[in-house]
């Protein structure tokens, strides 16, 4: 598996690969699909964008890839992380993969921490960046989905130092 930054010729491949997520639901707070370009302002050349990075298997195929992003919810030191990986065909270590190549970017531009928000029903996405050393910082009581339902959120930080 290849871990490299995202590239303009990425978004189509990346934007669908999204939205097979955001159709199966219960793993993402994004809850309508995306167009190519919405994908591309809100992850690779938006004003919040900070990387992008994918994971691509030896045929070419993106398997999934992580983004870092700017909140003005957040300290200007601390980055939003988000994580998606292909649904179909799955492959396991995807996340594992990219991450350390985003970690350290993220500290090598000057952040210090890194924020995950996840939907406490999302199981293996709190599985994940908990495997990856964030450590539970806030949960956001029952915010409500598109159909109003209630989910809670927790927030996980990683520590750069």
């Amino acid at each position: 598996m290849k871990v490299r930054h995202a590239h303009s010729e990425d978004v189509e491949e990346l934007c669908e690969l999204l939205n097979e997520i955001i159709r199966i639901g219960g793993t993402t707070a994004i809850e309508e699909t995306l167009l190519p370009q919405e994908f591309r302002d809100r992850f690779l050349d938006g004003p919040r964008h900070v990387c992008c990075f994918v994971a691509q298997d030896e045929d070419g195929l993106l398997l999934g890839f992580q983004v870092l992003i700017r909140s003005d919810k957040l300290p200007e030191d601390c980055a939003d992380i988000a994580t998606f990986a292909r649904q179909s065909p799955k492959r396991p270590g995807v996340g594992s993969a990219i991450f350390e190549k985003t970690r350290r970017h993220a500290a090598e531009n000057g952040f210090a921490r890194i924020n995950a928000t996840i939907r406490i029903d999302n199981r293996s996405g709190v599985a994940y960046y908990s495997k990856m050393g964030f450590a539970d910082h806030a949960i956001d009581k029952g915010v409500p989905l598109r159909d109003g339902t209630p989910v809670d959120r927790v927030s996980k930080r990683l520590s750069l130092n």
